[in-house]
């Protein structure tokens, strides 16, 4: 690069150019010393260096029209590609869309929504994938979680070969199924952001982690670069309480660990703990009569509901724990006083204690109020899913962290109440994390996803998988 410090630094506007230049050095210095004390104690000076321009380089960008006669740019891009070669021999990536092809991946993106595939019917988007990959040359099996489930499709498993001995085999999982359906989906495009017409749900959860990952294979094969053993999980019935993942034979696929695609933004962020979720069901008992006759020989259990309920902690618990009551069905007619009600509803936490007592609590209402009644209630309680919590100086972190970081990413570490299907794994005894993608409003009919994060996610995926394929098994 070129810096021209001589007399045509005159003016104001000159003045101004070497000001917001000087800004971004001090800044690269600055997250230089961070990264040299606090990320990479390790890594040697080539991956601290790499780290600091990371964070850099998008500044440059950002600011090109004021920069350019410092560079002697006539735009942007060609100094990136440059600079982004100058650190490729020191691990760094950096953002290279030239390595996405965008309009396959969006095209997959969209082909994939609009196959309608609800939990237990994702026949149709099994098949669709099925075809696909076959067309692409890579191996694949559906295994027996329909016939086990009683959906009509098995979770998808595929296998893309290693090309670098001793490298960790890693797993990419994303589901197929949508929260509810998606027939006679309209996708909208506004302002480079993907979404439905506002009548169904888009189905980026989890399409938006499906076509990504796929994105990644590509460009792996077209790049040439060395991976070790590639697996892609794609579940069903994850939307109804992780079904499928929990059918899957993990264990019979030798595998070291793996990212499961199903969160919203930050791209470059990673779920490592989320919470222990368990399901309740109480049936409570009333008693029939006519109620306008004899309303008086009769017990409403829509009455004795509501005085529990009225006792009952329910919503934000504490910063980590939550509590619902989400489905209610009951009663016969309007003159019969109601002979019964059904509440079916749940509770979360990251702390077992928390979660016991809060279960403890919500049982004890229920059966104070039926008391208090004269009558009873039937309580079903069982742990949908556990908990799982990755230590950060796991290989699955650190090489998903390293990996982001190269990008430009923060790689920050999140805590969700949620449920993936990486709490099936987890519990399988397979180190798994979530990946971030780009989808927001899920589960609405305001669902919506960028092309630049399905960009990004495709990024993402292709760096970890090269960053796994340096660290041993």
């Amino acid at each position: 690069m070129h810096i021209p410090v001589d007399a045509a630094l005159t003016g104001q506007a000159e003045v101004a150019e070497l000001a917001v230049f000087l800004k971004a050095v001090v800044l690269g210095l600055t997250h230089f010393r961070l990264v040299r004390q606090e990320l990479h104690p390790a890594r040697g000076a080539a991956g601290i260096a790499s780290a600091a321009v990371a964070d850099v380089n998008p500044i440059l960008l950002d600011r090109q029209d004021e920069l350019g006669s410092f560079f002697d740019l006539v735009r942007a891009e060609p100094f990136h590609r440059d600079f982004m070669r100058g650190h490729e021999t020191q691990g760094y990536l950096g953002h290279n869309n030239e390595m996405v092809n965008r309009d396959r991946l969006v095209s997959l993106f969209k082909e994939l929504c609009l196959i309608n595939a609800p939990a237990l019917e994702e026949r149709a988007c099994v098949d669709f994938m099925k075809h696909y990959l076959a067309e692409a040359g890579i191996e694949h099996f559906e295994d027996e979680a329909g016939a086990e489930i009683g959906g009509n499709a098995g979770n998808l498993i595929a296998t893309i070969p290693g090309t670098k001995p001793g490298a960790p085999r890693i797993f990419l999982s994303a589901h197929f199924d949508t929260v509810e359906p998606t027939a006679n989906l309209t996708i909208l495009e506004e302002d480079g952001v993907l979404k439905s017409d506002g009548s169904t749900i888009l189905g980026a959860d989890d399409k938006g982690g499906m076509a990504p990952i796929i994105e990644a294979i590509h460009m792996l094969r077209e790049t040439g670069a060395e991976h070790g053993d590639i697996v892609l999980l794609f579940s069903v019935a994850e939307e109804i309480g992780l079904k499928g993942a929990g059918a899957v034979k993990i264990e019979d696929l030798n595998l070291d660990f793996g990212y499961v695609l199903d969160t919203g933004p930050p791209v470059g962020t990673f779920v490592t703990r989320t919470a222990t979720h368990d399901k309740l069901e109480f049936l409570v008992k009333g008693k029939p009569a006519h109620a306008g006759k004899d309303p008086e020989n009769g017990i409403n259990a829509i009455s004795v509901m509501a005085e529990a309920v009225s006792h009952m902690k329910v919503g934000r618990i504490g910063p980590e724990t939550t509590s619902n009551l989400g489905i209610i069905s009951g009663g016969t007619a309007v003159n019969v006083v109601c002979p019964f009600v059904h509440i079916r509803g749940e509770a979360r936490s990251t702390s077992i204690e928390e979660l016991d007592v809060q279960v403890d609590h919500m049982i004890q209402c229920m059966n104070d109020a039926a008391e208090k009644f004269g009558t009873t209630v039937e309580i079903t309680h069982h742990r949908h899913y556990d908990s799982y919590h990755i230590a950060a100086d796991t290989s699955v972190v650190q090489i998903a962290q390293t990996a982001a970081r190269k990008l430009g990413f923060i790689g920050d570490l999140r805590t969700t109440l949620g449920g993936s299907d990486a709490n099936q794994y987890n519990a399988k005894g397979v180190p798994s994390i979530v990946v971030a993608t780009g989808m927001e409003k899920i589960h609405t009919h305001e669902e919506q996803i960028s092309i630049e994060s399905l960009v990004q996610t495709a990024e993402l995926i292709y760096a970890i998988v090269l960053e796994a394929a340096n660290h041993g098994r």
